[in-house]
Formats: C-alpha cells, sequence, structure tokens
C-alpha cells in the first residue's frame, strides 16, 4: 500500500492511473476504521482496478469544537486495516493540505440540508459538502463508497455532486451492525461498558418500528419509539424522523417506501441510525 500526505502527489498518481484505463474507487474516512469502513473498501476493491481511502477529521463539519477535540483517531492502526485488507493507496492529508486558504464557500443544499441533522448541527453539512469536493477534486475517483447510515449526508452529496457536474458514480453500500444490533461507528469506542449496553436499544426499537408499519400509523411509531428510548438511562432522543426516501420531507403513512431516521444522545456521545420502511 502506498501512503500519500500531499494532494499534488496523490493527483498526479492516480491521474496516471487513469490515463491508462484503470478505474479509480475511493472511500473517504475520518479514521478509527472499524468493519463497516472496511466493507466499503471490500466494494471499492471489488468494483474498482484502484483503491483509495482518505483519513482525514474533517474540521469543519463539527459545529461542537468538545466534539472535534473528542473525535477518535489512531492513524498507525487504521494504516494497518488499510493495508492488511489490501487497499491500494492511503490519503493522510493534514489540515492545511486540504485546506490551504479557509473555505468560505457556501453551498445550496435546499430542502436537504434544512431537516434533522442540520437542525440539530448548524453548518454540518456545508463542512461536508466543502470537504468531499476537495477530496473528489483531489482523488479525481470513477466512484466514491458511502455507508447508508449517514443517510442524510449521502443525500446531501449526491445533490452536491449533480449541482456541480462531477461525473463521479455514488455508490451507497449496507449498514453493517455489531452481532447485537448496533450500527457500527467510530464513536462507539467512546461509550463505556454501561453505555454500550443500553445503546443496543436503538436499533431493537427500529427494527420494531419497522414490524408495526402494517398496523401502527406514522404518528404513534414515532410518539412509541422516541417515548420507550427516552426512559432508557443517560439516553435522549434529538430526532426521529420517518421521511421520503428522495426528499427528506415527513410522511404521513407508509403507502411508499419510507426511512426511519434517529439521533440519540447516550451520555456526551452521539449516536445515528436509521431503518427502511416498505410494505
Amino acid at each position: 500500500m502506498e501512503i500519500y500526505n500531499s494532494a499534488g502527489l496523490l493527483n498526479k498518481k492516480v491521474s496516471s492511473y487513469k490515463e491508462n484505463g484503470m478505474m479509480v474507487g475511493f472511500v473517504p474516512t475520518m479514521g478509527a476504521l472499524h468493519k463497516g469502513h472496511l466493507s466499503l473498501l471490500d466494494y471499492c476493491i471489488s468494483e474498482n482496478d484502484i483503491s483509495v481511502t482518505s483519513i482525514f477529521v474533517n474540521p469543519t463539519q463539527f459545529n461542537d469544537p468538545d466534539d472535534l477535540k473528542k473525535y477518535p483517531r489512531n492513524l498507525d492502526r487504521d494504516l494497518d486495516l488499510l493495508s492488511q485488507n489490501k487497499c491500494d493507496i492511503a490519503f493522510c492529508p493534514d489540515e492545511k493540505e486540504i485546506y490551504p486558504e479557509p473555505d468560505t464557500r457556501v453551498f445550496d443544499l435546499g430542502m436537504l440540508g434544512d431537516t434533522m441533522e442540520a437542525l440539530h448541527r448548524p453548518g454540518h453539512f456545508n463542512g461536508v459538502a466543502q470537504v468531499v469536493t476537495r477530496l473528489f477534486d483531489i482523488v479525481d475517483p470513477d466512484r466514491v463508497y458511502f455507508g447508508i447510515k449517514d443517510f442524510q449526508q449521502v443525500a446531501i452529496v449526491r445533490k452536491v455532486v449533480r449541482d456541480l457536474g462531477y461525473k463521479i458514480s455514488i455508490v451507497v453500500c449496507p449498514i453493517v451492525r455489531e452481532k447485537d444490533g448496533l450500527a457500527m461507528s467510530s464513536r462507539n469506542v467512546l461509550l463505556d461498558p454501561v453505555q454500550r449496553m443500553i445503546a443496543t436499544s436503538i436499533s431493537k426499537m427500529l427494527f420494531e418500528a419497522q414490524s408495526l408499519a402494517p398496523v401502527k400509523t406514522v404518528e404513534w411509531i414515532k410518539n412509541h419509539v422516541i417515548s420507550v428510548l427516552n426512559c432508557q438511562p443517560q439516553m435522549k432522543v434529538e430526532y426521529f424522523e420517518i421521511v421520503d426516501e428522495d426528499t427528506l420531507m415527513p410522511v404521513n403513512d407508509f403507502r411508499k417506501p419510507a426511512v426511519g431516521c434517529i439521533a440519540v444522545k447516550l451520555g456526551k456521545v452521539r449516536l445515528i441510525d436509521n431503518i427502511y420502511f416498505s410494505l
């Protein structure tokens, strides 16, 4: 595996591969890699000639400086995992490499940027748009791989790609869960043993909500999930919305496929998850 810190050198290397007709796949990450990330890499390797994975904790998408400070980092371990899993290129830039000058761009995210995560993390998705466009310009991939756990983020990245005319295919991959159902996340390592056990109630309630869809209303299911989770120790639901999978607008029934998206604070750790509803 080759490791690059320089955007210019990486771009030249990838360009040489593409000039020879090779397809380049890209997995953008913020490190603290787990099996969910590695599953994205597996898809990337299987569908492309060259696989690139970036490790960069992007400061512009954190509206809480304390959250940025606490975000788990272990670059040596991450690089070992990428090498063991046959990644071709790891891109590990510092902040000045991604943002040589302050990024003042403001993106029009439309309705996608006015709901759920956006209401609780002001500026977050503008920061996501800033970093993914910088990475796309540097790596120039043919395909980019994202996990569906970050459902709203995927919708926004797709919009940015369309709006700016990038010739990139966005490949969305399934949620990878622990054996007890908890969605894999880099933030899971911040949970203490008691919180880790409590956290399983999130996916349990989502699966219960899915099973209730044929017999209960959207409003009843939302209230039920929020009520049960808010009774768990240290847990507070920030939102649970059942939305149209394309517009992210709330739905009133299950006549069309919908997605239940949830964000929960467990102590000081923020966790997200989602589940599909399709009758």
